[in-house]
């Protein structure tokens, strides 16, 4: 008995190492830049073999000392280096681990669990493909925090109760929740009083009412498990085998023999345990229990039912939530003498299996909590995608909601498929081969924004406006003063609170700045040529009699290329936007071609297991990749229809806002389908990789002048709508300060708050220059 109890510390002391592991993988990223400065690896940064892979043997601490035989297995953007053999293993010996290490200490070193998250973190590194923060594959519970097996705990287990359960949350729950559930069980409760048949049921109401106005440190149990509690063992404790219980017989011989003869044999003591109680008429407990399920429950289901949709859409208190389900679904269908409440002693004992036990209805964490890999709260805005396409294509003359309405559910809409879209991007990425993965990145990485500026454009073609082309200049713009002032700087805020100072890569931001440079400096090249060749129009001049001078003042002048000679236009004017249109996706495909082949060492990185073996075992992926595909094609359609809604009820905001149609543009349009990748950027900065929390902002900036303003180029030439790529001055000024401000800012390498400050601050005084400019001519 003794031998086996002993036996057991090693495999706890590995429960202890695997779940501090475990904890220190739910921050996966290690960053640490080292580019002058070449250090020997450490034990952790090699790739540890468990059993998933016998053939490549149990991978050990190797000796610093010791020579034998191993092998260095590459795989592109990451260096994954595998031992073979047991303690004669050395890292020293041989040339091909000293190259790859020694590259590897001048990159980022980050831990993947399995092989998939492994391409999606290497993916993150590759310009081009989008930037994805969450898992792609599903994480065993076991091997989590304590924290996310907290948010996935269905509140049937007694844990030893720490600190008091009177707290902010729960005293907020009184009030929002508590107080009308119990009084609806308080209503119920002499209805079935009066019914007779139902009293057992009234006993019930008057118990649960008591129960739901503060149900705190209390426990809901089954009466059979009450009885058996007080005479058996509890459950999840580690008892002590008695001698019957013992699987081989030469073990009990032994421990028989051994032991001593002093001591006295255990004497059986025999516990009272009181009598169940008596079995009902069979008849009285099938009336009790029609005139409950057609009286009580129906009631309290639909009352459960509602406090269970609030507390979830509220996300931080979905313990109610959870609380209310699990009542509705099991505790009422049961008979009602069978259900107790005690409250839960505050000594610290074994954790064991209740009904329900409740200790707090606030959790701040519960922003993590995922369902099948999707964040809470873009499963909780879905719903908004199916009220906008009703209320949207069913009230076409807005009988009952106002177009503003109707806007604002499409422009809401966006944020879910959005995230939809990026998580089956990096899905199918990770799943899949460089070239699957740079083709959907390509094709669906811009669609969001695609979808919205051809409905605008289709819709002020149709309205015959140029408002609407305005707007989509707006956005375009709004879109990469956000991407490379506001995310970057929001991002080196919350970053720079954490970490005090944050290292990035200056050789990939550089990269990522001169493709900036080269985007502005194309796009706004015809907003140039027109000022130099143009026609100087003015609105209003008015004669100033007696001033030689100044004989008249001018208002609202701009150059116009509408009244030029059309030959001009038609023999300088749009080659020139057709060539920009050709040379920015050239410029981008160059740039590709650098940042992944010719000079792929500038985003390689190193991936190591954080697990000690598991970076190659079994892994389950939340979409596959045709699961990720067909979710890719519905949120592109729900998109399409979502976009389209929101640019037909925009004419209102237009017409009668006092709000410039600039801002409107530069805000709304173009920051509201980029709140995924905000968020994307922040998790990244707050695990200490401010790498790519600046690509993100990059990356998204370089796609809208290199992909999607060609992309609207070739769609006006094929389809006129009248599209012309000349933007407005504000706009001009506006993109090639904020590009020369951010060129400054990433030149050391180094960033804190006080540098996002900056961005964030520029940022919004561009956002107040938009909110007083007048607003566009055509508007």
């Amino acid at each position: 008995m003794s031998h086996k109890k002993s036996s057991q510390v090693p495999g706890d002391g590995e429960n202890l190492r695997g779940r501090h592991a475990a904890d220190s993988t739910e921050n996966p990223a290690d960053h640490e830049q080292h580019p002058r400065i070449p250090q020997q690896p450490s034990q952790t940064d090699w790739l540890r073999v468990g059993p998933q892979h016998p053939e490549l043997g149990t991978a050990d601490t190797p000796s610093p000392h010791a020579s034998g035989h191993h092998f260095c297995h590459y795989t592109p953007k990451a260096f994954l280096t595998v031992h073979r053999g047991g303690h004669n293993t050395s890292a020293r010996s041989t040339p091909c681990a000293e190259e790859g290490w020694h590259e590897a200490t001048t990159k980022t070193t980050i831990r993947a669990d399995n092989e998939v998250e492994a391409h999606r973190e290497a993916n993150n590194y590759k310009f081009g493909f989008r930037k994805w923060k969450g898992n792609v594959t599903e994480k065993p519970i076991e091997d989590r925090s304590d924290i996310i097996k907290e948010l996935h705990s269905d509140l049937s287990i007694v844990k030893p109760q720490e600190g008091s359960v009177v707290t902010f949350g729960n005293i907020v729950y009184v009030f929002l929740f508590g107080w009308w559930i119990s009084l609806i069980y308080f209503l119920i409760c002499p209805i079935m009083f009066l019914t007779i048949f139902g009293a057992p049921y009234g006993k019930l109401c008057f118990k649960m009412a008591c129960y739901f106005i503060w149900p705190f440190g209390k426990s809901l149990e089954k009466a059979s498990h009450v009885v058996k509690r007080t005479i058996a063992r509890p459950p999840k404790c580690e008892v002590i085998p008695e001698e019957g219980d013992t699987e081989d017989g030469k073990d009990t011989v032994r421990n028989k023999d051994s032991a001593p003869l002093l001591v006295s044999s255990p004497i059986p003591i025999e516990i009272p345990v009181p009598e169940p109680p008596a079995k009902k008429n069979p008849l009285q407990c099938r009336i009790s229990t029609y005139v409950w399920l057609l009286l009580g429950y129906p009631v309290l289901a639909v009352v459960h039912s509602l406090a269970c949709v609030l507390a979830w859409m509220l996300v931080f208190t979905i313990p109610v939530s959870k609380m209310n389900a699990r009542t509705m679904t099991t505790v009422l269908l049961m008979a009602p003498e069978d259900i107790q409440i005690h409250t839960l002693e505050k000594t610290p004992g074994c954790e064991t299996g209740v009904i329900l036990c409740c200790y707090q209805a606030f959790n701040g964490y519960y922003y993590k909590y995922t369902v099948q890999g999707v964040n809470i709260f873009a499963l909780n805005l879905l719903p908004f995608v199916l009220i906008t396409l009703v209320i949207g294509y069913t009230d076409h003359d807005h009988k009952y909601f106002r177009a503003e309405t109707i806007f604002f559910t499409a422009i809401l809409s966006i944020i879910p498929l959005s995230y939809y879209i990026g998580m089956g991007i990096a899905s199918i990425s990770a799943q899949s081969n460089f070239a699957v993965g740079a083709v959907v990145n390509a094709t669906f990485g811009s669609f969001t924004e695609m979808t919205f500026y051809i409905t605008a454009l289709l819709q002020g073609y149709r309205a015959g406006t140029k408002c609407y082309e305005e707007i989509v200049k707006a956005a375009l713009t709004g879109t990469l003063l956000g991407c490379i002032l506001f995310i970057p700087g929001i991002c080196m805020i919350i970053g720079g609170i954490k970490h005090r100072e944050q290292r990035f890569n200056s050789r990939s931001a550089g990269v990522s700045s001169a493709l900036l440079f080269i985007s502005v400096g194309g796009v706004f090249a015809p907003t140039l040529f027109s000022k130099t060749f143009g026609n100087l129009m003015c609105d209003s001049c008015t004669n100033v009699p007696g001033n030689s001078s100044v004989p008249f003042i001018c208002k609202d002048c701009h150059y116009d290329m509408t009244q030029a000679d059309p030959h001009l236009i038609l023999s300088q004017i749009e080659p020139l936007v057709y060539t920009i249109s050709v040379l920015l996706p050239a410029a981008y495909l160059i740039g590709l071609i650098f940042t992944l082949k010719t000079h792929s060492h500038i985003y390689d990185i190193h991936i190591s297991d954080g697990q000690g073996g598991h970076a190659h075992g079994h892994h389950v992926v939340h979409w596959s990749r045709w699961r990720a595909l067909a979710v890719l094609i519905v949120a592109t359609v729900l998109m399409a229809c979502c976009a389209e809604l929101s640019t037909a009820n925009i004419e209102p905001m237009l017409s009668h806002s006092s709000i410039s149609q600039y801002f409107i543009g530069v805000t709304v349009l173009a920051m509201v389908p980029e709140i995924p990748e905000i968020v994307n950027g922040i998790q990244f900065a707050l695990q200490n990789n401010i790498s790519l929390s600046l690509e993100v902002g990059s990356c998204i900036a370089v796609q809208v002048c290199m992909i999607q303003i060609p992309l609207l180029i070739l769609f006006n030439a094929f389809y006129d709508v009248g599209f012309v790529l000349v933007f407005s001055d504000i706009h001009l000024w506006a993109s090639i300060f904020s590009v020369i401000l951010v060129n400054y800012i990433f030149m050391d390498g180094k960033c804190d708050y006080f540098q996002g400050t900056a961005l964030v601050v520029v940022y919004l005084i561009l956002l107040a220059l938009y909110f007083f400019a007048p607003s566009p001519r055509s508007c």
